[in-house]
């Protein structure tokens, strides 16, 4: 299960609307692409985006995260002692200027290097009555599975894969599991994952 943050921060954010932003997230260096398209008030704070890509790609948390935008890194200080970190909780998407910025990036476990691109699409909306957010629209493929190694692993994992009666792919389809299929995206689950996050 995702350890979600407990709380929020102490910073006053800037005032945001009702506004939403359509978000596409982007596992880089991934071959086929693997993305996500997700709405999102811009009151939502990043701790609760951080936790909304976990569910997105299906990771767990295990590990420190980071986003970074305009030079500035934003996360969890209590995962990043000894780094100059501003907390994730004490910022929202408001505070951002997504209209200004255009886009940003998501750090995940930094020892297999896993980056996600955040980017903006189009023009905010109007919040939409009876719309639950965050919201994922769109997507492709199944997230890298937590602790597969980092992207050259993970591509290894699908070739492997594809070749189910060989040793290695027998034994990559058992660390999966028989539920695995890295071509799926499923919308229905990770709604049901958002539905469980506060704004």
């Amino acid at each position: 299960m995702i350890s979600l943050h407990e709380g929020q921060g102490t910073a006053v954010k800037k005032k945001a609307g009702d506004r939403i932003f359509q978000l596409r997230w982007q596992v880089v260096g991934s071959k086929p692409a693997i993305w996500r398209r997700v709405l999102v008030r811009e009151s939502m704070w990043l701790s609760r985006l951080h936790d909304a890509i976990q569910i997105g790609f299906d990771w767990y948390d295990y590990q420190t995260h980071a986003f970074n935008c305009d030079e500035v890194r934003y996360g969890n200080p209590l995962k990043r002692e000894g780094f100059e970190i501003v907390d994730d909780r004490d910022v929202a998407l408001v505070d951002l200027e997504l209209e200004r910025i255009g886009r940003f990036s998501y750090g995940y476990h930094f020892g297999e290097g896993w980056q996600v691109e955040i980017v903006v699409e189009g023009a905010p909306q109007s919040l939409e009555k009876g719309v639950v957010y965050p919201r994922c629209i769109a997507g492709e493929r199944a997230g890298p599975p937590e602790d597969c190694g980092g992207l050259e692993a993970f591509h290894d994992m699908l070739a492997c894969l594809q070749e189910p009666h060989t040793e290695l792919g027998q034994e990559w389809r058992e660390w999966v599991g028989p539920e695995y299929d890295p071509e799926r995206c499923d919308l229905v689950a990770i709604n049901k994952g958002f539905s469980h996050l506060r704004k």
